[in-house]
């Protein structure tokens, strides 16, 4: 590959993804800050007893509610012909905060299964002791990670000119391997796969630890198994599509040197990354699963806005115990 080919990026128009990505976004802006911000009031103003996975969630709900921000502009950035209209530093800050955000989302689900791991499978663990104060040590260590990784993002212009229209992406096609350019695929690929292996791990031993419980099927138990399934429903639908595109577009840079290999992939790649802002639609699902008190409270509020009787209410919704509770003992 000489110097001039190393030089040469790639720019693809994709009249399909400016049709369909904007309203997509929108939707996603929509149904997500809502979800979200119900998730936000309850954990702040309705929530009795604080857990560490509470902790972790609360922190996920606040990116996720942050970056919700961020998609309108993206939305209007594809409308109009993936043209940037809002200046280089805004550029920064919105690309940094979507890198973030999957970050996020990905570190403190895993979190929130290893919490559950730790006090399903091994309840007298001396972490399972540790308290909340714990927890915000864990929540502050992974934002510092979060930030050391995503952080250069707002170093650099993000600036990309073709045909008239100025063009704001972290994931031009360009020839050559840059080390900044090297480590943003490598980290986009390494955060989904290691914490994927550790939330596999995490749920096939919950749901062998629980397999022979024969008391509350219905109940606590049942919750516990779908609180983890929900976590583990989201690292499919929404990181590995998105991950695997890019892999297949690392893999053709090694084959090929002309733009015109990477049109599929690059399509691909932009259509399953707006399934990684989909996390923010479907973490409210974890959130449910959480605990009792969470969907209690949830059901109440719901109940409310359709003008439900205090007769029609579900009476698990006055539980108090967590979900985790396995054979009577509170974990």
């Amino acid at each position: 590959m000489n110097s001039t080919q190393a030089n040469v990026c790639c720019a693809f128009q994709s009249p399909i993804l400016d049709r369909v990505l904007p309203p997509v976004l929108i939707l996603e802006f929509m149904f997500g800050l809502m979800g979200n911000f119900v998730a936000l009031w309850m954990f702040i103003f309705h929530m009795d007893t604080w857990k560490p996975n509470s902790v972790y969630l609360t922190h996920l709900a606040v990116a996720d509610s942050i970056v919700l921000f961020c998609l309108p502009f993206r939305a209007d950035y594809y409308r109009r012909g993936k043209n940037w209209l809002y200046g280089d530093a805004m550029c920064r800050i919105l690309l940094f905060l979507l890198a973030a955000n999957r970050a996020a989302g990905i570190f403190f689900l895993t979190a929130v299964a290893v919490d559950r791991y730790l006090k399903i499978v091994h309840p007298l663990n001396r972490i399972n002791r540790m308290g909340l104060g714990y927890a915000l040590w864990v929540s502050l260590g992974l934002w510092g990670l979060i930030f050391l990784a995503t952080g250069y993002l707002l170093a650099d212009k993000h600036f990309y000119y073709n045909s008239n229209r100025t063009q704001c992406e972290s994931f031009n096609i360009c020839m050559g391997f840059s080390p900044l350019s090297t480590w943003h695929n490598t980290f986009y690929v390494i955060q989904f796969f290691l914490p994927t292996s550790i939330v596999a791990f995490c749920t096939i031993r919950i749901m062998w630890q629980l397999r022979s419980r024969t008391i509350d099927k219905k109940g606590k138990i049942k919750r516990a198994v779908w609180f983890i399934l929900a976590v583990a429903l989201i690292f499919v639908t929404c990181f590995f599509p998105s991950t695997m595109s890019r892999i297949a577009v690392w893999v053709l840079k090694l084959w090929y040197n002309e733009c015109k290999y990477f049109e599929e992939a690059n399509l691909a790649f932009y259509t399953t990354v707006c399934l990684t802002y989909f996390n923010s639609v479907l973490n409210p699902l974890v959130y449910y699963f959480s605990s009792p008190a969470f969907s209690g409270t949830f059901q109440k509020l719901l109940n409310k806005l359709l003008r439900k009787s205090d007769d029609d209410k579900d009476p698990t919704e006055s539980s108090e115990n967590d979900i985790s509770t396995v054979d009577g003992r509170r974990v």
